[in-house]
This record gives structure tokens, sequence and C-alpha cells, in this order.
């Protein structure tokens, strides 16, 4: 939905990040990423995905745990797109499994805010001035079953069960 995203998951699960390129560029969140071991995919470059690949897996070789959004994209949350399978290859590999999560933003009273999302052609200035607009916003992160990829050492197949479990969650976060 948002890079808030990554600060409210790294809070509560320290992880590497997977990224887009630009965000490094990105004034204090693009250092604050790469002081992270964020890891920045250059999109639509598969090339660069087999290299991030790599990436992830000597991450994974060292113990990190490695967090990405397969939705490739953001959303104002009240959605989730079909997810991008490619990069949970190095995880099926190194036999970690895959931890879904789902993440909700809500208003104190529970009512959906989408003051996080940072989609569409909402700027990164729009996006900061919407969440500081908000007197408060809760996040809300559910840890949904791992799922194993010794059993299941199919990329698009875990993708998919992930998105199933994600959604299913939304539906009722």
């Amino acid at each position: 939905m948002s890079w808030l995203d990554i600060f409210v998951i790294n809070a509560a699960y320290p992880a590497a990040f997977i990224s887009k390129a630009e965000v490094r560029e990105w004034p204090l969140i693009g250092w604050l990423a790469a002081k992270n071991e964020t890891v920045f995919l250059r999109r639509g470059s598969r090339g660069h995905a087999r290299i991030v690949n790599a990436e992830i897996a000597s991450l994974l070789g060292r113990g990190r745990q490695v967090a990405l959004f397969p939705e490739g994209t953001t959303t104002d949350g009240s959605q989730v797109h079909p997810f991008h399978a490619a990069l949970l290859q190095p995880a099926i590999e190194a036999g970690a499994p895959i931890q879904p999560l789902a993440l909700c933003y809500r208003l104190p009273d529970g009512r959906f805010t989408r003051a996080p999302a940072y989609d569409g052609d909402v700027s990164l200035l729009d996006c900061l001035k919407a969440i500081v607009a908000e007197r408060e916003i809760v996040a809300r992160i559910h840890v949904l079953p791992q799922l194993a990829t010794t059993e299941l050492p199919d990329r698009k197949r875990l993708s998919q069960r992930a998105r199933d479990a994600i959604v299913e969650r939304i539906a009722n976060c």
C-alpha cells in the first residue's frame, strides 16, 4: 500500500527488503533502506532479476530474513493485485518457508483509511501530508500460516497460496 509498509513490518519483524531501484534515490528513505540491506530491483529487467535472486540467496544464506511485496506495486489497500512469483525462487532453493503477512491501516474506530496509500498519481509529499493529517493511524500486521517451500517447491503455486491467504485475511481486517 505504501512506503510506510516497510517501516511498519520492519519494526515488528526486522528483515532486508526488496524495493524498486528508484527508492534508493529518495531523500532519507533511500538512505535508510540502503542501511537496512535493501535489495534494489530494476523493474522490467529479467537479467537484473537474476542478480537480485542471487542477492536474496546470499541474505538467506547468512540467516537474514528477506521481505518482499509480490504485487510489485502499491494500491490503496482495498484490493490485492496478482502476485509475481520470480523472487520466491531463492527461498525455495534454500528450503526457507514463506511467511505471508497481511497489513491493514485503520483509524482508531476501525474504519479503513487510505491516508498511507502511495498509489496512482499520489506523490511522496502528498502521501506524507495525508499521513500527518490523520490524528492517529493504526497499522495491523496479521501473521498468516507459513508455507513450506519443501512441501510445495513451485513458486507460482506458493505465490497463489500466499495471495489467497492474504486476500482472505484482508477481507476481515
